[in-house]
């Protein structure tokens, strides 16, 4: 019992806390804010995809590492200058966006304290009801449509180039959107969990050249959206009434309304899992 007494003050006696001040508290609290507003930046971008990447090339190095792969170590330290200079030029709106919103931000923030609806506006089976006879109502008009439902990638960037909606997904707000000739009708709108956050949004086109040469702007949109994110989104067409999915950068043409409630009620199995569907 001796010895072990002895080897416990031996081993405490390596340990030394380090002095504490008030200094220090405010440091670590600064260090911490900037941590989660870096964090949020990146959750809220498209930058997050490319972290995921990054995470799949830092976990390959540490393979590399273990395993003595003396070549492929070379070449990642080489490449290693070049692919940081690639990021930040790819990702330069993005950056400068950040810059302006914590220029506009006041410097304690209070985000933490998180959204009060979250987990209330939930996607769920009335919001399927209503974008199906919503979509299939348009497309009896031919009135043209183009509906994006955010999954993981926030469509935060989009929704900043349209006119902010709020409201909670119905047929007749759909419809009186995109009614012709009226201000919200051009552009698409974003739907996040039960409620539609903007409309006349402006989405990248898709340079695929497979693509039909038929299908208009609306279509290419509709795909070039689903290339660079993974909303679902659904497109009514002007020209042929008919209504069309696309998603992870395929388009799937001319869908009745038991296929599109098949696809939709997946996406809420697939929020209630939390994840991939």
């Amino acid at each position: 019992m001796e010895r072990l007494t002895e080897f416990i003050k031996m081993f405490w006696s390596g340990f030394s806390m380090p002095k504490f001040s008030f200094l220090d508290f405010i440091e670590i609290l600064i260090i911490a804010w900037l941590i989660y507003y870096v964090a949020k930046w990146i959750k809220n971008t498209r930058a997050w995809v490319i972290v995921k990447g990054l995470l799949v090339i830092a976990l390959f190095w540490i393979l590399a590492e273990l395993l003595h792969f003396d070549v492929i170590l070379w070449i990642l330290e080489k490449t290693i200058g070049v692919g940081i200079t690639a990021i930040i030029i790819l990702f330069q709106p993005e950056l400068r966006k950040a810059l302006e919103n914590l220029g506009q931000r006041k410097i304690v923030p209070f985000a933490f304290l998180g959204d009060p609806r979250s987990g209330r506006d939930q996607f769920n089976e009335k919001t399927v009801d209503e974008l199906i006879k919503g979509c299939f109502d348009l497309a009896k008009t031919r009135t043209g449509a183009l509906i994006v439902i955010e999954q993981e990638v926030p469509l935060t960037e989009y929704e900043e180039t349209g006119i902010e909606v709020d409201g909670v997904v119905s047929a007749a707000l759909l419809i009186n959107i995109f009614e012709k000739n009226t201000p919200l009708h051009d552009g698409a709108v974003t739907v996040r969990g039960n409620r539609v956050t903007a409309a006349t949004c402006y989405l990248p086109l898709s340079d695929n050249m497979k693509l039909s040469k038929d299908l208009g702007t609306r279509h290419r949109a509709a795909v070039g959206v689903s290339e660079v994110t993974d909303a679902f989104v659904i497109i009514v067409s002007e020209e042929t009434g008919k209504v069309s999915v696309a998603r992870n950068g395929a388009l799937v043409y001319n869908v009745d309304g038991d296929y599109l409630r098949t696809k939709l009620s997946e996406l809420i199995i697939k929020k209630k899992k939390g994840g991939k569907a």
